[in-house]
């Protein structure tokens, strides 16, 4: 098969979708890889690595006239006109947030796409969202740390413990990999760490690996109303997959909230958790409502993009391996999991979740019927 690696286009997005040596194994199968020259310099690998590697170095546009385009982040819209039939795309999508239009343009062109978010593993688990949630719950609370520093607008509060008292409330709502990695940083630092969740035996494990000094607690209203107003940090990480994320915390509630305090809503990409939220960028990472400063970057591991491409592709790669070697048809029949990451095919959307929030029911079809 003929396998594209275009440059990532979001904003400061320095992460790629494959390594030199991905590109290696790739082309020992017998695969040709085609990588855009520059892509990877922000990940720390350079043209040259790739072409040792077996692959070659070519232009965006031949990037994407390939049979499998394998990126990081979704198309942003200078990249639709690449779109075309008989692709597959194999990304993040968060097709439920992300502009109509997208998947209006994948449908049209009876694109097949591949969300990495949605690709599940027999444990009905999200292997390859993992590995960023875990760095984007780590990095949510060291943003926090640094917007809340007095120069920089915050309320001029540590996140830590100064000879054995604590300073700084943190409040992660969410008990998935980005909440559990978020209160392991927070409380390692010392902060005094609440954790809402749902699912009582993730909470019981959090509970044992956290410690006594965090408090592990029931996610409703009232218990999230109480403990938001006198919160140095709130960390928004509330996932429904591959639907858009429910609202947690209402506008009022964050009225409530101290000024100077500092909101991370990681469900961006997924729509946000926080009524306030909106969607921010690297170069541009926070604003400033009710007094509570909100950081809402949707492409927060790509601040680290050595560490997350080799986390990434760590994860990707074995399926990438094997959707080139044995076909679309073949791998999606004897792996259910990797069928759910599907989210378009042969004209229709084929994860229900994304039709549902889009409104779009009319074109969503079962991805069993379309084989």
């Amino acid at each position: 098969m003929l396998i594209g690696v275009p440059k990532e286009t979001k904003d400061k997005e320095n992460r790629i979708a494959l390594t030199p040596e991905g590109a290696k194994q790739l082309v020992s199968d017998g695969h040709k890889v085609l990588v855009e020259k520059n892509g990877s310099l922000g990940s720390g690998f350079t043209d040259d690595d790739y072409k040792q590697a077996g692959a070659e170095i070519v232009s965006v546009e031949q990037a994407w006239n390939t049979d499998i385009v394998v990126k990081v982040k979704e198309p942003l819209e200078p990249e639709y006109k690449f779109i075309k039939e008989n692709q597959i795309i194999f990304t993040f999508l968060h097709l439920a947030a992300a502009p109509k239009l997208l998947t209006e343009s994948l449908i049209k062109n009876k694109t097949t796409s591949i969300a990495y978010e949605t690709v599940e593993d027999g444990y009905y688990r999200l292997p390859l969202l993992a590995p960023m949630s875990a760095i984007a719950g780590n990095m949510s609370v060291q943003v926090a740390a640094y917007y809340l520093a007095k120069f920089n607008g915050g309320r001029g509060m540590m996140l830590g413990k100064i000879l054995g008292k604590l300073y700084g409330k943190v409040v992660i709502i969410g008990d998935g990999i980005v909440g559990r990695h978020a209160a392991k940083t927070a409380y390692g630092l010392g902060a005094n760490v609440f954790l809402f969740g749902r699912h009582e035996e993730r909470m019981d494990h959090l509970r044992d690996i956290i410690g006594k000094q965090a408090h592990v607690m029931l996610s409703n209203q009232e218990n999230i109303s109480k403990h938001i107003i006198d919160a140095d940090l709130v960390v928004g990480a509330v996932l429904l997959k591959g639907a858009k994320a429910p609202f947690v915390v209402t506008e009022e509630m964050v009225k409530t909230m101290q000024p100077g305090s500092v909101i991370v809503d990681v469900s961006i990409d997924q729509g946000g958790c926080i009524e306030t939220s909106k969607p921010t960028s690297h170069s541009n990472p926070i604003f400033v409502k009710h007094g509570v400063t909100h950081y809402c970057v949707t492409n927060m591991p790509g601040a680290y993009p050595r560490t997350s491409t080799m986390a990434l592709t760590n994860a990707t790669f074995p399926y990438l391996l094997k959707l080139a070697n044995k076909g679309f048809d073949n791998l999606v029949k004897e792996n259910p999991g990797f069928a759910k990451g599907v989210n378009t095919h042969k004209g229709f959307i084929t994860y229900k979740p994304v039709a549902e929030d889009l409104g779009m029911m009319d074109m969503f079809k079962d991805l069993g019927e379309l084989l």
